[in-house]
């Protein structure tokens, strides 16, 4: 899931700064729409690759937090209606990430095997390369 969410959001960040993947509609960007791209972009990357996940999904889902209120809140208050429910999963997928860790397959759990990166199947915590 850290990997297919991170790509995904990713994906928005690119659209707003690199302009890759193509949009039919450009946008023009202030100074909070390009520094909210970058955080999708590098912040998706980083997600997805499992490199400091926990911060990055932290900031990640403020800004998403952030983007609904300033944005979508304004056009009602139920996200279906003010079609604000991508920021709202996103922030929400964010914040687990953040509690959860980024698991076994990640960067982190290569680079600092001595932390507690990952988790048995009832959820408490394990050391990485700990049997069950």
């Amino acid at each position: 899931m850290r990997l297919i969410v991170g790509l995904l959001f990713a994906s928005h960040g690119g659209q707003k700064i690199l302009g890759f993947p193509p949009v039919a509609k450009a946008m023009s960007l202030d100074t909070l729409g390009m520094i909210g791209g970058y955080i999708e972009l590098v912040g998706g990357l980083l997600i997805a690759f499992g490199l400091f996940t926990r911060a990055a999904a932290f900031i990640s889902s403020g800004m998403m937090a952030v983007a609904y209120f300033m944005v979508h809140a304004k056009g009602g208050f139920f996200p279906i209606v003010n079609r604000g429910e991508p920021a709202v999963i996103y922030c929400f997928i964010f914040l687990f990430i953040f509690f959860y860790g980024p698991g076994r397959w990640s960067l982190d759990g290569l680079i600092w095997p001595d932390r507690e990166v990952a988790r048995d199947e009832v959820g408490g915590p394990m050391r990485t390369g700990q049997r069950l």
